[in-house]
């Protein structure tokens, strides 16, 4: 059973649909009891990261998902894998939940529309468990104007739009996508579908 974490900062229901469509028993959950009993976690978030950090302070689950990503797979989406960084420097210095060394910085890519929405092809850093049949020129649909910066041991695939986009990172048992698996197609299934394979 996978676990969406409900917070009040997260696009719930298309990810709720992808997982539906794969079979993939899931729950949206705000409850920490539940958390504590599903199989794998999944962090969604849109918006802000100091809003969503707030929200989730708020919710009362903070200590529980940090508890909980040590014993079972956790996936956190678009703001969701910021999230799991050190910091975020959007708008205002904000600490995240500390579960992959990093910080959010705004992308830098001079002569490039920010955000960075629509379609990117993607190439592999390091494979993982999540990046199983993903290969070079694969594209993912992003939606977004800060990045993660962090060291190119848990960069699993990237995206270069004038800078160098982490689009799926891993530490362990933890992984982040910046891109919507939930809205990339086939491709984005297929990586959704790795993800409720592990244990």
């Amino acid at each position: 059973m996978i676990g969406i974490i409900d917070y009040g900062a997260g696009n719930l229901f298309s990810v709720k649909n992808a997982l539906d469509f794969l079979e993939l028993k899931n729950i949206i959950t705000s409850s920490a009891e539940e958390i504590r009993n599903v199989d794998q976690l999944i962090l969604p978030g849109v918006g802000a990261f100091p809003d969503a950090m707030r929200m989730l302070e708020r919710s009362g689950l903070t200590e529980t998902i940090v508890e909980e990503a040590g014993k079972k797979p956790m996936l956190g989406i678009c703001l969701g894998m910021q999230m799991l960084f050190e910091y975020s420097n959007e708008f205002e210095i904000v600490k995240g939940l500390g579960l992959i060394p990093g910080e959010v910085s705004r992308i830098t890519a001079p002569g490039l529309k920010i955000p960075h929405m629509g379609w990117s092809d993607v190439k592999v850093e390091n494979e993982c468990q999540l990046s199983a049949g993903i290969e070079k020129g694969h594209r993912f649909y992003f939606v977004h104007s800060y990045k993660v910066v962090t060291e190119k041991q848990y960069v699993s695939l990237y995206a270069d739009y004038g800078d160098y986009i982490p689009g799926l990172v891993f530490k362990d048992n933890i992984f982040g996508t910046q891109f919507h698996p939930e809205k990339s197609g086939e491709i984005g299934l297929k990586l959704l579908q790795n993800f409720g394979g592990l244990k």
